[in-house]
């Protein structure tokens, strides 16, 4: 059985990157276009990993992890900040709201299944 990815994004044109890579490494990809309905998603599927924007609309990733991370059915799930907003302190910012690591936008499709294997495999 193939592990599962949560990606929430906004942005369809980044999700279609994450779709092909995610997709020809194997993994099952499951989208949500905001942070409301990454929490929702996150309930819904018990992915293996979720990938998290930070900047989105109705709510941003850091609300959505908290959110996530506050579940004791979904605590244990690894989140991944990706974000475009890579200024100093946004890594702490990040990990403070209760992500598990964090990727800067632009990356590379290299650096981001490298990332994705080091968590989940």
């Amino acid at each position: 059985m193939s592990k599962k990815i949560l990606v929430v994004e906004d942005t369809e044109d980044n999700r279609q990157i994450l779709r092909d890579l995610l997709g020809m490494a194997g993994y099952e990809m499951i989208e949500a276009h905001d942070g409301a309905e990454g929490v929702v998603k996150a309930a819904e599927h018990r992915p293996d990993l979720i990938l998290m924007d930070i900047q989105m609309p109705v709510m941003d990733g850091y609300e959505a992890t908290r959110r996530i991370k506050a579940d004791p059915a979904l605590a244990a799930i690894p989140v991944i900040a990706v974000t475009s907003y890579a200024l100093s302190g946004d890594e702490d910012k990040a990990r403070a709201a209760g992500c598990d690591d964090y990727i800067a936008k632009p990356y590379s499709p290299r650096q981001m299944l490298a990332k994705v294997r080091s968590i989940i495999g």
